[in-house]
């Protein structure tokens, strides 16, 4: 990645690159799926700004440190386009928003968030 895109951002074709299978949350009925998938598994939310190189860190540390387990759900929300998922994701979950932000819903609450340097991924196995 060119020194430009760590300062600026990737191209959206770079965001893309990743060992976790995301499940891209597109859509504000999604978050009643999540609700549901959450009593039988860990739901994971991932909020990043594509356009804020602080966001692509943390994703790209997340990225590098997280486990694939089949009892976790990672979903990844792109917050340019879609700030209104990340709105009733504040008030469905109850949570303040931020970015970049990880969400950890299980039994349809979230139990856990972190922003910024504290999203660790580590912190997933303790919720397992």
């Amino acid at each position: 990645m060119s020194l430009f895109n760590n300062f600026f951002g990737a191209t959206p074709q770079e965001e893309t690159n990743s060992k976790i299978n995301w499940l891209a949350l597109t859509s504000v009925s999604q978050l009643d799926e999540i609700e549901d998938a959450s009593n039988s598994k860990l739901v994971v939310l991932f909020k990043h700004s594509t356009r804020c190189s602080i966001s692509r860190m943390a994703l790209r540390q997340f990225e590098n440190d997280f486990e694939s387990n089949d009892q976790i759900l990672p979903y990844y929300l792109d917050l340019l386009n879609h700030r209104d998922i990340s709105n009733e994701i504040a008030s469905k979950f109850s949570v303040v928003h931020q970015s970049p932000q990880l969400l950890i819903i299980s039994k349809e609450k979230c139990i856990y968030d972190a922003s910024h340097s504290d999203i660790d991924a580590e912190v997933i196995k303790n919720y397992l």
